[in-house]
């Protein structure tokens, strides 16, 4: 069996609520461990709720304490799930963290994984399980079942998908 692979939850839309009444989205608890075990995995998973916060909310002092966990991990793969809005951001500043020895995989969702079946964000977990076992040591997103390097990526604001940069 492979070894474990470390989860962080950070929130984003991964983990929103809607509030049928108001139309609003808000954080409640993560879906992760539901997600896993719907999706039947058998992967030796620890999952560690560090925030639940939109991205856009989010900081360098945020960032720092996703840093610190990365670190302090005892596993040298780690998924991140993360809002999409600044998920770029957050993998350039973990990049350049310098974590050696590592396979850090960050992901999301486009809609809430509360909307069910219209949610990419089981299809996303799920690629993004899959990277964080066979990437090398480094930085990356995977979203739209692709993974893509930490420095060549950005959100089109326009399609809604992950492309890559050159």
């Amino acid at each position: 069996m492979a070894d474990k692979i470390q989860v962080f939850v950070t929130g984003g839309t991964f983990d929103k609520e809607y509030n049928y009444i108001t139309g609003e989205l808000y954080f409640k608890n993560t879906h992760l461990n539901e997600m896993f075990d719907q999706g039947r995995s058998t992967l030796d998973l620890d999952i560690k709720t560090l925030m639940m916060l939109d991205s856009l909310q989010m900081t360098d002092v945020e960032r720092e304490i996703i840093v610190f966990q990365c670190k302090s991990a005892i596993s040298d793969r780690i998924l991140i799930t993360h809002g999409t809005d600044t998920m770029v951001e957050t993998a350039s500043y973990l990049a350049k963290q310098n974590i050696p020895n590592k396979t850090i995989v960050l992901t999301g969702a486009m809609i809430p994984i509360a909307f069910g079946t219209s949610s990419d964000g089981f299809f996303n977990l799920g690629a993004a399980l899959a990277f964080a076992q066979i990437m090398e040591p480094g930085v990356y997103i995977a979203m739209n079942g692709r993974y893509y390097d930490w420095d060549k990526v950005r959100k089109n604001r326009k399609t809604g998908y992950f492309e890559s940069i050159d």
